[in-house]
């Protein structure tokens, strides 16, 4: 066996050299998809594509046409169709979430979130009901959010970008730049940390964010993890608490894209503030995310695994508690922006690329 040849098998035997991820294709063609979902049952998966299709995967009989009944889109700058997200109960209620930017006056709009019954025949959303609009609508195509996430109370979590209007993520009386939380069925929580409190929100859960993309339940802990863009510099991950204040603009450790401080900026630290779990000085560009609690690479066990669109790699973080200990950079050969990443009932990773022809992409460990 050649020396190298051998020293890398050695090296990979000790773990201090991985070997690359093993990446299949499943399907290409999909204008800048931005979210998907697993069925139960092996019924497939639901993609969303941002100009405002729902598609319906399944192995062996590939992509389906556009599922009818979604709602009417605002498909401009980063708007568009956003998140899909089963029901907890879906299995008999066959309900799906669904975010996305809904068209107002005066060429402004906001994230808006709605349900409807998917079809025995998975081929229509029956009944879409939209149960929460971002007011007021101030979005001219930049910074919507919309990812979502249910914990295990049943309670549905949806995270909001401040639309690039930076002093609404501090504004109290605004849905920008929150994270909120609500029933399955709208209704706010009596419980939710501003309810009865004057001049604010009572949906809201936690304020001072950016531009979330990234919304996620702990499996360990039960906790939702969420994740933003900074501006140039200042991606966070974030594990929010009911009422806290995580910054954005006033305590950031990115700078504006013109190379100038954020106006409003007061430091990285600020007092009333509270830290990331973790941060970026340079942006990966961060978007979707994924727990790993599969038992196919035990490896990957305890990790959080996080897309990147600007950097185009996949990132993994070594977890110990709320504590990121490693980070490992993938697929940056590829050259591909990362838009969503879930960890598949099969243990495998499914990865969306942000394309005009976008893939779905199943990854596995060595």
């Amino acid at each position: 066996m050649p020396r190298l040849t051998l020293l890398a098998g050695l090296l990979l035997c000790s773990g201090l050299l991985h070997a690359a991820p093993t990446v299949s294709q499943l399907q290409d063609g999909l204008e800048h998809p931005w979210s998907l979902a697993f069925l139960p049952a092996e019924q497939g998966l639901l993609i969303t594509e941002r100009p405002g299709r729902l598609r319906l995967w399944q192995q062996g009989k590939g992509l389906s046409p556009p599922i009818a009944g979604v709602p009417q889109v605002y498909a401009e700058g980063q708007g568009g169709l956003l998140e899909v997200l089963p029901a907890p109960d879906f299995a008999a209620s066959r309900r799906v979430y669904l975010s996305f930017a809904e068209p107002g006056e005066s060429g402004k709009a906001g994230t808006a979130v709605g349900y409807g019954r998917l079809s025995d025949d998975g081929a229509r959303l029956e009944n879409f009901k939209v149960i929460f609009r971002q007011l007021p609508k101030l979005s001219v195509g930049n910074h919507f959010g919309g990812k979502m996430a249910f914990d295990r109370q049943g309670y549905l979590f949806i995270a909001l970008g401040e639309n690039n209007q930076r002093p609404t993520a501090q504004e109290t009386d605004k849905l920008q730049g929150k994270l909120v939380r609500l029933t399955a069925e709208g209704a706010v929580p009596p419980n939710n940390p501003w309810v009865g409190q004057a001049g604010k929100r009572p949906e809201v859960w936690s304020y001072g964010h950016r531009n979330p993309q990234g919304l996620a339940l702990n499996p360990w802990s039960g906790a939702i993890w969420e994740h933003e863009h900074g501006p140039r510099g200042g991606d966070e991950l974030n594990l929010p608490q009911p009422g806290k204040n995580y910054g954005w603009p006033l305590a950031t450790y990115g700078i504006n894209y013109s190379g100038q401080p954020i106006p409003e900026a007061k430091g990285e630290r600020v007092p009333g503030t509270e830290q990331p779990l973790h941060y970026w000085r340079v942006s990966p560009g961060l978007s979707g995310m994924a727990f790993y609690d599969g038992q196919r690479f035990p490896a990957w066990r305890h990790s959080l695994f996080i897309g990147a669109l600007a950097q185009k790699e996949l990132i993994r973080l070594t977890l110990e508690g709320d504590k990121v200990v490693a980070e490992e950079r993938l697929l940056g050969d590829r050259g591909e922006r990362i838009r969503e990443v879930r960890s598949g009932p099969d243990g495998y990773l499914y990865l969306l690329t942000d394309e005009r022809d976008g893939k779905l992409l199943k990854v596995g460990a060595s």
